[in-house]
């Protein structure tokens, strides 16, 4: 007898700090939480919500504060990282679950890890997709970036803190941007060595003046970023943005948790052409100390930042496989995962 296939996803709204929180749910099972980051939605998830509901699991992504059909507070401050926190609790209890395994990518990564990290209660183990877990702490982020491409060029996190300025990029022409922002960190359309690095900008230029002319990325469909161009069209930019200017909120907010260890087990998967696997490989070597209930590091060779969209199935195939050890062997595993 064939396996039964899995229902349709399905749309729902439930209530949370935010206000409201859209989430699109597929599967029974063990509850999954999916966070996506800049500049997605839930959309990015699209490709692991059949294959977790195949596996068994329940898996939900949601659209975090500031995106899609999600609230959007009026200030800036209402995106720091601890309500974006809450929210997530919210949506476990609203779900009627107790615990959920989180899973994020790029600023949803750093979501659910500081999820994991104040509510180990709640979230029973922690996905980390491109961007690795570094503890709070070090120096202050904004003074940090300042200082990141010297007095020639300036790091695309400075230029995204100042309200409004990325926007006026941005708005006037959605889709072209998302199309090219996407394609700068794309393994098969991102500038070659030696080329202007994207993750910065000239002074007085825009981000997009390094963004590669050319061809959409091969994971990205005309009707994909038809999609993404359509939710920010209608939401504009500033509630995504806002994640980026409470960074120094964040940094005091988690001030008592200083380097701090994630004491719940991991995963990570990581492009091997990502520049934040790249710029933060210090973090990834750490992981014994940071994640010591680690279950296995993975990096995907050829691969950039979008990885669970470049590389599908074998992200799903390491999402459900460690999902499945966390299943049958409760506790840390401690095998390492090999490269890809």
């Amino acid at each position: 007898m064939r396996p039964e296939s899995p229902a349709a996803p399905r749309h729902r709204i439930v209530e949370a700090p935010a206000g409201r929180l859209h989430l699109v749910e597929q599967g029974r099972g063990p509850l999954v939480l999916l966070v996506h980051g800049f500049p997605e939605s839930w959309y990015s998830w699209r490709h692991q919500l059949p294959a977790l509901a195949a596996a068994g699991y329940r898996a939900v992504a949601l659209d975090v504060r500031g995106y899609g059909r999600s609230s959007k507070p009026a200030a800036p401050e209402a995106y720091r990282m601890l309500d974006l926190v809450a929210d997530n609790v919210a949506v476990v209890r609203a779900l009627g679950e107790d615990s959920a395994v989180v899973v994020g990518h790029d600023w949803g990564s750093n979501i659910a890890a500081i999820s994991a990290l104040l509510h180990p209660e709640v979230f029973r183990a922690v996905g980390l997709l491109s961007v690795p877990y570094a503890p709070p702490g070090g120096p202050r982020p904004t003074d940090l970036f300042s200082r990141i491409g010297g007095p020639e060029q300036e790091f695309y996190v400075s230029y995204f803190q100042q309200p409004g300025r990325a926007e006026a990029e941005i708005e006037p022409d959605v889709r072209g941007w998302l199309a090219g922002f996407y394609a700068a960190l794309s393994a098969d359309t991102m500038p070659a060595e030696g080329e202007p690095d994207p993750h910065f900008l000239a002074p007085g230029g825009q981000l997009r003046d390094r963004f590669p002319a050319g061809p959409l990325p091969a994971w990205l469909s005309e009707e994909d970023l038809d999609v993404y161009a359509g939710e920010f069209e209608r939401t504009g930019l500033t509630g995504a943005l806002n994640r980026y200017r409470n960074m120094d909120r964040d940094w005091e907010d988690l001030a008592p948790y200083r380097g701090a260890p994630i004491t719940r087990p991991a995963l990570f998967i990581g492009g091997a052409l990502d520049a934040s696997t790249t710029w933060m490989s210090d973090a990834i070597d750490a992981y014994p100390t940071t994640l010591p209930a680690q279950s296995a590091s993975h990096l995907l060779n050829d691969c950039g930042h979008w990885l669970q969209q470049e590389r599908p199935e074998q992200v799903n195939h390491l999402l459900t496989d460690w999902l499945t050890t966390l299943r049958n062997r409760p506790g840390p595993a401690t095998r390492p995962g090999p490269d890809i």
